[in-house]
């Protein structure tokens, strides 16, 4: 069993530090330098998933300084646990921004500069995805074959991973602030979002750190209520996001041809609503998934509590 100031792998260390780390530098480094020199054609949507790209960088670049100098026993939590988790937020993001960027840009922009950008960046910004999807996969299987505990092994990871990423999707989209700000009702939205993000960022920093045995109550229990909690705001939230942008009689817009910014082709701000829409539904029937498996968990643990005492 590894402990914090062990490394299950260190010795592939610079391995994957030549073949994957300094790849993955460039890649998000040249994917975010184009989309910055696009000025300010690449609008709200392009400045998120340029902040996004810049925050792949910093990370990996924090990971290899740790990595490179032997510094995994300072931080406090199981760090070989860190880059794959990592690795595999950073693989769905460049990922979405290649999808993104290339729905927004690349398929609307005229030919010339901007456009050269545009394919360049996605290009790149593709590349990365596949080299964090492939350090994902290989410390994966390495965690496995050794018998490693890894969160990501785990059922909970693979709902608290999505549920993460599409709130940040969320995000990106309602860096647009006209979309909600004028009703009361789509900033309550806004707050869902926000409210469900951070607790489960919580529950990934529990896990990665081990930490879910100080909480004062079962964390298995703890969880079941959280999610409780969070499927109900996220019903309210895929209730009133659609009432209040598509329903005329609720100032909504119905139709993608009565927004007036929908004219030159690139993602307006219907598309925008549609999309969040979309990511609401999504992330609340993953929610469902995760309250199925945690009631099935909680009940397991009371039918075996009684033969326990």
């Amino acid at each position: 069993m590894p402990t914090r100031a062990t490394l299950p792998y260190q010795h592939y260390v610079n391995r994957v530090f030549w073949f994957l780390r300094v790849p993955q530098l460039l890649s998000t480094c040249v994917a975010f330098s184009l989309v910055a020199d696009m000025g300010i054609l690449r609008g709200d949507i392009g400045n998120w998933f340029m902040s996004f790209w810049c925050i792949c960088f910093i990370v990996t670049l924090f990971i290899v300084i740790i990595e490179l100098n032997d510094l995994q026993p300072c931080f406090p939590f199981y760090w070989y646990n860190f880059p794959v988790t990592f690795a595999c937020y950073a693989a769905l993001i460049c990922l979405s921004a290649s999808i993104i960027c290339s729905v927004t840009y690349v398929q609307f922009l005229p030919y010339g500069p901007e456009w050269d950008r545009a394919v360049t960046a996605t290009a790149f910004s593709c590349i990365a995805s596949v080299l964090y999807a492939i350090e994902m996969a290989g410390m994966w299987n390495f965690y496995k074959l050794k018998e490693i505990p890894c969160y990501l092994h785990t059922v909970p990871s693979l709902l608290n991973v999505p549920e993460t990423f599409v709130a940040g999707v969320i995000f990106a989209f309602l860096s647009n602030t006209s979309l909600y700000l004028h009703q009361p009702a789509l900033v309550w939205c806004v707050a869902v979002y926000t409210i469900c993000f951070i607790s489960e960022a919580v529950t990934i920093l529990l896990n990665l750190g081990k930490w879910e045995d100080r909480l004062p109550i079962p964390f298995s229990i703890c969880q079941l209520v959280l999610t409780v909690f969070s499927v109900l705001l996220y019903i309210s939230a895929l209730v009133l996001w659609p009432l209040y942008q598509f329903y005329e009689e609720l100032g909504g817009l119905p139709q993608r041809s009565s927004d007036v910014s929908c004219v030159d082709g690139l993602m307006c701000t219907w598309d925008q609503r549609l999309a969040v829409a979309v990511l609401t539904a999504i992330n609340l029937l993953v929610y469902v998934a995760e309250l199925g498996y945690w009631a099935h968990r909680v009940s397991i643990e009371t039918e075996d509590q009684p033969g326990d005492s």
